[in-house]
């Protein structure tokens, strides 16, 4: 376990959308809490297990095509299940196409979500669902109301990303009690 409050970066990305959105998050974090506080890691170059040495982790994931995880994510799925996430705090942002995959809208990050906490994670940063059009998402609280963690969509709402961010970074700083 990290003795300092260190906050482990976790990030798949095949077109580099959602390593810009973790480089953002991660930019955003260093402005409020200073340049150590985000060790930042693409899974496709580091072991899963990385995820052990830290107390507060954000992972980032996009959804693709019709509700399928992104390769490295895939890749390393079954790896998660050996994992011990008990007692570690988590938030995550996930990416999305709301326009052209409505019926699946931010699904990886459901399903992400469910595995870690399965695995005994303590998730934080649930993001409003007021202000997105989509049919349907695995990424939804049961009540519907909220994302299981920030919402983008670069594809269609680019525009609303930074603002987005910058609040979503704020309240999970906040949430983690940092």
């Amino acid at each position: 376990m990290s003795e300092t409050k260190t906050i482990g970066l976790f990030y798949g990305s095949s077109t580099c959308y959602t390593e810009m959105a973790g480089e953002k998050i991660r930019n955003v974090i260093h402005t409020l809490m200073g340049e150590e506080c985000v060790d930042f890691f693409n899974i496709a170059d580091t072991p899963i297990i990385q995820t052990q040495f830290y107390d507060y982790l954000i992972f980032g994931i996009p959804t693709w095509d019709y509700g399928e995880l992104q390769e490295h994510w895939e890749e390393i799925w079954d790896e998660l299940d050996e994992l011990d996430f008990t007692g570690k705090k988590i938030a995550i942002y996930g990416l999305g196409d709301q326009v052209g995959y409505p019926e699946w809208f931010l699904d990886a990050m459901g399903y992400l979500h469910s595995k870690l906490v399965h695995r005994g994670a303590t998730p934080f940063g649930y993001w409003p669902r007021a202000g997105y059009e989509f049919e349907a998402s695995k990424a939804l609280t049961a009540d519907g109301n909220y994302f299981v963690g920030l919402a983008l969509d670069d594809e269609n709402e680019f525009q609303l990303s930074d603002a987005r961010i910058q609040q979503w970074c704020a309240q999970i700083l906040k949430e983690f009690g940092l």
